[in-house]
């Protein structure tokens, strides 16, 4: 069930889940923003990675 579902009861255990998602899914995304923001800096300033 979804939030946007109309049966959906915040109760804390949905609560405690959707909590989990939200944040697993905003250190995914800043990660990957990390990855891309050093790759776009790393292509300007024309410097390879630091991988051998």
């Amino acid at each position: 069930m979804l939030p946007f579902i109309f049966e959906w009861i915040w109760d804390m255990s949905h609560m405690v889940f959707m909590g989990g998602v939200g944040f697993s899914l905003a250190v995914i995304g800043l990660g990957m923003a990390y990855c891309v923001i050093k790759a776009v800096m790393a292509s300007i300033h024309n410097r390879p990675g630091t991988h051998h």
